[in-house]
């Protein structure tokens, strides 16, 4: 099957929030990266992360088997280091392979279910597969 997407996105608005209100893991406040590989190869992701305040973290590696979607809890990456909660953070996901990448956050402080997405901003990248 065909390959679609790009292998750079960058996702500039995280921000795990701190409390959460309800039943976990299910109401559980979280930022998400929803990773689509439309491709025959499997997608080795390499995430790297930012923040306001110190030195980029990473890499974090994922992989995403060919034409399959893989949903990923930030809070849940924690190999090389966890992400810390309530701090503003950047990622920069680098594929192998052009894959599409959302961003999804549930935000349950408040005592309500808060949903917030956003597509990744693209990077275009040389070896993209552009049509």
């Amino acid at each position: 099957m065909k390959s679609y997407g790009h292998r750079i996105w960058c996702v500039p608005a995280g921000h795990i929030p701190l409390r959460s209100t309800g039943e976990e893991p299910r109401y559980t406040s979280y930022d998400q990266l929803c990773i689509l590989n439309t491709g025959d190869q499997d997608a080795q992701l390499k995430l790297s992360i930012f923040y306001a305040d110190r030195d980029p973290e990473g890499p974090y590696l994922l992989c995403v088997a060919s034409r399959r979607v893989r949903h990923v809890r930030v809070n849940d990456l924690i190999d090389p280091r966890a992400i810390p909660l309530d701090v503003e953070y950047a990622c920069l996901v680098e594929s192998e392979v052009p894959v599409v990448v959302q961003f999804v956050r549930q935000d349950t402080s408040a005592g309500a279910q808060a949903l917030m997405t956003s597509m990744a901003y693209p990077l275009h990248d040389p070896g993209d597969h552009q049509e």
